[in-house]
């Protein structure tokens, strides 16, 4: 079992590290924070094996407690490891305003100078984190971070101010960064001109990373998601859901319900098609058309039904029998009229997906019943569909 140490414990980054590092179970978490005595922290470095340093002062009263928060403190426990003969492995959490010279700055230079010292002198490993801006879930906002701040308040309805929207950011997610301290506690981090890298790191400028939580917002309203291949896009989606309002985690779909039962449109994109929640009430039977473009996956996760297609301008019928009972996929070919019906006694539902959205002003379907022979309707190259149906499992 290896004690680990965390100080600034409640923290933005250290909440995110306490709770990834207890869900391991040869780790044991201590915490040191602002508020607690400091009279505990001699005991609490004695019994550590491994330290993340990850208090500080960003947002001072007066410019002397970034002296007293960053440098004094990292040198009351790099004091502490020496006068107990101890050689323990210590990451500090810097910023890359280290390499300024405004206050702030400096103190963080000072704290660095003071770790790099510590593993000079004992030969202990040291890992020091130049961090850039840090987003993720349970930042705070409305203090030290501009990514926090706009999630919140346009998650919940409120004003964001952006004075310069051209300003390029550095970030990176605290997912990442919490990967990487536990590489340096596992032995395996790359330490590079005596600093350690947190990657990948995310570029943006601060009317873009606006702009994109805007649209986060607006895409309960045109069922949209984001496009989540672009990793900073998929990380700031995550972030933004983090502070949605408690009682707002859900939001309604429009559906469009009649006799037969009801069409509700899900998820749409413009490169990944969409998905729409079909129910069909007992004996109805829904399609019977087909598609030059469109092709599509039906999915039946309640009820039972039976699929049915014919290939246009072909005479014979095929049939796949569906059930919520063993979840399998139909996929609907382009060129093949086809029809889902339900053979039960309940609903049936079924996801469906299509490779593009629906447009109406090109819709690409197509009216043709399945079985022209029982309704008594030619198909539109003049053939009746005999009664010949081939009736296939899912595995076929």
């Amino acid at each position: 079992m290896k004690t680990v140490l965390i100080t600034g414990s409640n923290g933005f980054v250290g909440r995110n590290l306490t709770v990834s590092l207890t869900q391991r179970k040869n780790v044991k978490v201590t915490g040191f924070d602002v508020d607690d005595d400091q009279t505990v922290l001699s005991s609490l470095v004695a019994g550590a094996d491994f330290i993340f340093h990850l208090a500080g002062v960003n947002r001072p009263q007066n410019v002397e407690e970034f002296t007293t928060g960053n440098t004094g403190l990292t040198q009351t426990i790099v004091s502490l490891l020496q006068k107990q003969g101890k050689k323990t492995p210590l990451v500090i959490s810097s910023s890359s305003q280290a390499a300024q010279d405004n206050p702030y700055g400096i103190s963080k230079r000072d704290a660095e100078d003071a770790v790099f010292a510590y593993g000079r002198q004992t030969g202990a490993p040291v890992y020091v984190y130049r961090l850039p801006n840090v987003f993720g879930k349970w930042c705070r906002p409305n203090y030290n971070s501009a990514v926090a701040t706009f999630c919140n308040n346009i998650a919940n309805d409120l004003p964001i101010q952006i004075n310069d929207p051209n300003m390029v950011m550095n970030l990176v997610f605290i997912d990442d960064v919490v990967n990487s301290f536990i590489a340096a506690l596992d032995g395996s981090v790359a330490v590079q001109d005596d600093f350690c890298q947190v990657q990948p790191v995310h570029t943006a400028r601060l009317g873009e990373i606006a702009a994109l939580i805007h649209s986060f917002r607006e895409s309960r309203e045109d069922r949209s998601i984001p496009d989540i291949s672009d990793p900073f896009t998929k990380k700031l989606y995550s972030t933004y859901l983090s502070y949605l309002p408690v009682g707002q985690f859900s939001y309604p779909l429009k559906m469009n319900v009649d006799e037969r039962g009801s069409f509700t449109e899900f998820i749409k994109t413009p490169d990944r098609g969409q998905v729409s929640v079909n129910i069909s009430k007992p004996s109805i039977a829904k399609g019977n058309h087909w598609h030059h473009t469109k092709n599509e996956k039906f999915l039946v996760v309640s009820g039972e039904g039976v699929i049915r297609f014919r290939k246009v301008g072909s005479e014979e019928i095929i049939e796949y029998n569906v059930s919520g009972e063993k979840l399998e996929v139909v996929d609907i070919p382009t060129g093949y009229t086809h029809s889902i019906t339900n053979t039960g006694e309940t609903d049936m539902v079924t996801v469906m997906w299509c490779n593009e959205m629906y447009d109406p002003e090109k819709p690409d379907t197509f009216f043709e019943p399945v079985n022209l022979y029982l309704t008594g309707m030619k198909g539109i190259q003049g053939i009746t569909a005999k009664n010949k149906t081939k009736t296939l499992g899912l595995n076929s």
